[in-house]
């Protein structure tokens, strides 16, 4: 064989140190690759968690699960929280109280107007008038910020507060 080098006019000991670093490369990416190999096995053996597919199987079913059940829960929550939105809106949240003498004979501002309103300005405003003998009480509807029947001037200023209840506005 080394007449076969010597023909070439190649150094046999040349070849063989090339072969020597080939091998030792070689060597390197094997090592490399047997590194690489082990760290995707572990890997897979932490995804699986067990000794075969079933476990990931039951493991994936039960996640669906628990989607599917997250999702009824959502569609129930979100009807629920729609319910209390038309239950807020009907409710009456919004007020203004003006206290007012009814009488120059009576003091102490014992007579009242209190407007009660929702969400759309509907409800009704609250007269108290306070005398010396009695005390009469009166109820007037508002629909939408407007009342069929005529108001006196504190129901006007009590409705007047109501619906700006709740504004940053300054109430005059």
């Amino acid at each position: 064989m080394s007449n076969i080098f010597s023909s070439m006019g190649i150094d046999p000991g040349i070849i063989i140190i090339i072969l020597m670093i080939t091998t030792i490369g070689l060597i390197g990416v094997i090592m490399y690759l047997y590194r690489t190999v082990q760290k995707i096995d572990e890997r897979y053996k932490a995804f699986m968690k067990g000794e075969d597919g079933k476990t990931l199987e039951r493991s994936f079913m039960r996640k669906f699960n628990q989607i599917e059940k997250m999702n009824d829960i959502t569609t129930t929550l979100t009807e629920d929280i729609k319910k209390l939105e038309d239950v807020k809106n009907r409710s009456l949240i919004k007020y203004g109280i003006v206290k007012y003498d009814a009488f120059d004979d009576v003091g102490g501002k014992l007579s009242f107007s209190l407007a009660l309103l929702d969400q759309t300005d509907t409800g009704f405003v609250l007269n108290a008038i306070h005398s010396k003998e009695n005390c009469f009480l009166y109820i007037k509807e508002v629909m939408n910020g407007e009342s069929y029947i005529i108001l006196s001037d504190e129901e006007v200023q009590a409705l007047r507060i109501a619906r700006k209840y709740g504004d940053d506005k300054e109430v005059i």
